[in-house]
């Protein structure tokens, strides 16, 4: 997305941990049954982050990639949330 059109549309960004990632991550594996990689689950994280804010409105997010080593992905779901 170039920066004009992010200045145009963007409301907010938001900023989220590893951690964050990890929960979303972990979210989606056992929720949704779904494999997706860290940077996939970033717009899940951040909604999960900002829930008392969006509370009451309708939020969207793009879940993307699923390019992630499957023993690399079964560490990160076994680290403590």
């Amino acid at each position: 997305i170039t920066f004009d059109i992010i200045k145009a549309l963007v409301d907010d960004i938001h900023t989220v941990t590893d951690a964050q990632l990890i929960s979303a991550m972990r979210f989606y594996a056992e929720r949704m049954k779904m494999v997706i990689e860290p940077t996939g689950c970033l717009s899940l994280a951040a909604a999960i982050q900002a829930a008392a804010t969006l509370k009451g409105q309708r939020v969207g997010v793009i879940i993307s990639g699923g390019n992630v080593d499957l023993t690399r992905f079964a560490q990160l779901l076994a680290t403590p949330s």
